[in-house]
C-alpha cells in the first residue's frame, strides 16, 4: 500500500501544504476547526509526518523551549544543565534557543513546537509577547520576572533581601560611602540587588547620589574599565565600599583599583553575587552571595511540568541566596 504523504492530506482536506504543515505543527496561524480536520484527515489516511509522530494523537513534541539572548557564563552553565538533566529524567529534550532578534525568539516561542517554554529575556520578551504568551495559553515560565498567571509561573532569587543583606554587612563593618556597581539594567537581578542596596543605605539616614552608581553589565572588562575612567583623574572620592552586581563586576573592580594603587580590602572592601567557582580561590577570595542556581532550573522544570500535566495553575517561587563571607570586606578602621 502507498505510503501516505503531506500532499495527500491537503487534498483530501482541500487546504494548502503549507497549511497542513502549520496544523500539525500546532501552529497559532491555523484555526482550530482547521487544525483538528486536518489532523483527523490525517489519521485516517494514516500520515505520520517524519519528526512528528507523536504529535498527531498526543499532541506532545516532548520538548521544552529555553529563550535568551545569551547563555555564557557560570549562571547559564548551571542553569541549563540542571534543566537539561531534570528533564531528560522526565523524558523530555530541551531546546535551547539563543537570540538578540526579538521577531526570532517571538517566531519561536509562538510556533507552538514546544509543549512548555522557560524564559530568560526581559528586554527583548516584554509586556506586549507576554500577551501574545497569555493569548495563546502557552505554558510558561520565566525566570526574570515576577509574575503569575493562569499558564504562566516565574522562578527568581530573593535578589532585593540579598541586595540588602549584603549592604547591611558593609554598614555594620563600618562603611559609610558604598557605591555600587550595575549588571544588565534590564534583568530582575541587577533592579532587585540594586532596590536591596538603595533601602539599606536609606535606612540609615545614608545619601544616595548618582555618582554612586557604576556600569557594570555583568562583566568583568566592563566594570574594569568604568572604575578606571571614573577614579583615574582623582576628581571623585574613593569609596569605602562597593556591591558589585554578580562577581565578575567584582573581579574587575578590584583589578581596577589594584591598577589606581588600592588595596582590597584594606583600603576598600568589595563584595558581589553569585559565587562563581573562582571566587573562592581569586585574592582576596570574594565575599559574595550563593544563589540555588541549579535549584532555580529545577523548580522551573518542575513548575512548568505541572501546568503542562496536571493543568496546575502559574505560580510565583522566590529563593533565598546565602552571603558567603571571605577575605574581599573588613571593618572600616577609623
Amino acid at each position: 500500500m502507498k505510503k501516505a504523504t503531506i500532499k495527500d492530506v491537503a487534498k483530501e482536506a482541500g487546504v494548502s501544504i503549507s497549511t497542513v504543515s502549520n496544523a500539525l505543527n500546532n501552529s497559532p496561524l491555523v484555526n482550530e476547526d482547521t487544525k483538528n480536520r486536518i489532523i483527523q484527515v490525517a489519521e485516517a489516511i494514516k500520515y505520520v509526518p517524519n519528526m512528528n509522530g507523536k504529535m498527531l494523537k498526543a499532541r506532545k513534541s516532548m520538548t521544552v523551549g529555553f529563550f535568551s539572548s545569551s547563555v555564557s557564563g557560570h549562571y547559564f552553565y548551571i542553569l541549563v544543565d540542571s534543566m537539561f538533566k531534570e528533564l531528560r529524567r522526565r523524558g523530555f529534550g530541551l531546546n535551547v534557543v539563543i537570540s538578540r532578534d526579538k521577531r526570532v525568539l517571538l517566531s519561536n516561542i509562538l510556533s507552538k513546537n514546544f509543549d512548555g517554554i522557560i524564559i530568560f529575556d526581559n528586554e527583548r520578551v516584554g509586556e506586549h509577547e507576554v500577551e501574545l504568551i497569555l493569548q495563546n495559553q502557552i505554558k510558561t515560565v520565566f525566570l526574570d520576572r515576577d509574575m503569575h498567571e493562569a499558564d504562566i509561573s516565574s522562578v527568581l532569587f530573593d535578589s532585593f533581601k540579598s541586595g540588602y543583606d549584603l549592604t547591611k554587612y558593609l554598614i555594620h563593618l563600618g562603611h559609610k560611602r558604598v557605591y555600587f556597581i550595575e549588571g544588565d539594567e534590564y534583568t530582575y537581578d541587577n533592579l532587585e540587588r540594586k532596590r536591596g542596596y538603595v533601602t539599606a543605605l536609606k535606612e540609615i539616614g545614608a545619601e544616595v547620589k548618582e555618582e554612586y552608581f557604576f556600569k557594570g553589565m555583568f562583566e568583568e572588562s566592563y566594570a574594569y574599565n568604568d572604575v578606571i575612567s571614573r577614579f583615574r583623574l582623582g576628581n571623585f572620592p574613593i569609596p569605602d565600599a562597593i556591591v558589585a552586581a554578580n562577581d565578575y563586576s567584582t573581579i574587575g573592580c578590584i583589578k581596577a583599583f589594584s591598577r589606581l594603587g588600592y588595596r582590597v580590602p584594606e583600603d576598600i572592601s568589595v563584595v558581589g553575587f553569585d559565587d562563581i567557582e573562582v571566587a573562592r580561590y581569586f585574592t582576596p577570595a570574594l565575599t559574595t552571595v550563593r544563589n540555588p542556581i541549579a535549584r532555580q532550573g529545577i523548580r522551573a522544570v518542575e513548575l512548568l511540568m505541572d501546568m503542562i500535566n496536571e493543568d496546575a495553575k502559574g505560580s510565583s517561587e522566590h529563593l533565598a541566596g546565602e552571603i558567603i563571607y571571605r577575605d574581599s570586606a573588613k571593618a572600616k578602621i577609623v
